[in-house]
């Protein structure tokens, strides 16, 4: 099926007519350039799972901070995880920053421009090897992303469950068999951008689609009930507490409070935060914050009035987080459950890089200090 189908698309020069499509006016978006290995490299990162709007202000903070690769390998983790604050994600920050030390240790700062050695680096899969091989070396290798599989499924109209592995194998080697020898950057470029802009998820503009005369799904006129995917499961939930600990009894704008850093291979890995965790079943808020602080910090507190409540998703759970202020009460800190840990005063906390929840209780937290502190 895959082999008709990619030998029908290539009678129709898919190729040719997306190139054509491609240089009448694409979207001119600073790492298309000139086609810098680096600069794709950030920016394919940058853009998996978030939107081009989002991506362009921290790619361009992120450019000045970090303008190439041997810039980001000598940089400590702490700042690339502040450059990356707010953009999510936080394992492809942290992926970037071991992938340029691998780069300049085993490459001597050199790019690879073959897709085997590119996915030997961190968090480098076969869709991102492939866009640096083909957008910045101009190597004929094949891009899958969400947008492309869209395309695809509809080209031919394949109305199997693209959630599963077979299916992803036969849209992969689809994708294998259609990619040029010449301008095969320019034509996987091209092909996500007609996914973003005409191939739509809903709505698209079939009208003015270069592929639309043997699109079979445009032909039946089943655009929208193209790509098929299996029903997602229901998503669960969380509560969680966390406390904002003060070292002194009064809570002002000079008294320090306790944050911790999240261990490196999990969740936010490197992230800075209020220390908590999750509630446990039969536990109550309060008794589970007091529970987590002395399992990853061997500290006893008091816990006082609650802060704010936070919701927010994550791509596999959702969390209500709790917030509390809370009085330290004595024991020796120990690094248990934590990377490390730092007293601060609200001054302070520019410094280091938080998640968007966390961020929020800060805010919470500044808005309740000037009331008290003016």
């Amino acid at each position: 099926m895959i082999q008709e189908a990619a030998d029908r698309l290539a009678q129709n020069h898919i190729s040719t007519r997306l190139l054509e499509w491609w240089d009448q006016g694409h979207a001119k978006l600073p790492w298309r350039a000139d086609s810098d290995p680096y600069a794709t490299w950030i920016a394919e990162v940058m853009l998996q799972q978030t939107q081009i709007a989002s991506v362009m202000p921290y790619y361009q903070r992120w450019m000045e901070r970090f303008p190439t690769v041997e810039k980001l390998a000598s940089s400590s983790l702490d700042n690339v995880l502040k450059m990356w604050e707010g953009l999510g994600y936080y394992s492809r920050a942290r992926n970037l920053h071991a992938a340029a030390r691998t780069i300049v240790d085993k490459f001597n700062g050199t790019i690879p421009d073959d897709v085997d050695a590119l996915m030997s680096l961190p968090g480098i899969g076969r869709y991102t090897a492939g866009a640096i091989a083909s957008i910045a070396f101009g190597r004929p290798e094949p891009l899958l992303d969400g947008n492309i599989v869209r395309v695809f499924t509809r080209l031919i109209d394949l109305a199997e469950d693209i959630n599963r592995s077979a299916t992803r194998s036969k849209l992969w080697r689809l994708a294998e068999r259609l990619v040029p020898a010449k301008r095969p950057g320019d034509y996987n470029q091209a092909l996500m951008e007609l996914g973003q802009t005409v191939c739509r998820p809903k709505s698209p503009n079939c009208a003015i689609c270069p592929l639309n005369s043997f699109c079979l799904a445009n032909i039946k006129q089943i655009q929208e009930e193209r790509p098929v995917r299996s029903s997602r499961k229901k998503i669960p939930h969380f509560d969680v507490v966390a406390a904002i600990i003060w070292q002194k009894a009064r809570e002002t704008t000079a008294n320090r409070f306790l944050i911790t850093q999240r261990p490196l291979d999990g969740l936010l890995g490197g992230m800075w935060e209020f220390p908590g965790g999750k509630q446990e079943e039969a536990e109550s808020l309060t008794q589970a914050l007091r529970r987590e602080i002395y399992e990853e910090l061997n500290i006893e507190i008091a816990v006082n009035d609650k802060l704010t409540t936070v919701k927010h998703a994550y791509t596999h759970f959702k969390i209500t987080l709790h917030a509390f202020q809370a009085q330290y009460q004595g024991g020796k800190i120990q690094n248990i459950g934590v990377l490390d840990h730092a007293w601060v005063t609200l001054k302070d906390l520019d410094k280091f890089a938080f998640a968007a929840a966390d961020r929020q209780v800060i805010n919470e937290l500044k808005k309740s200090l000037s009331v008290q502190d003016p």
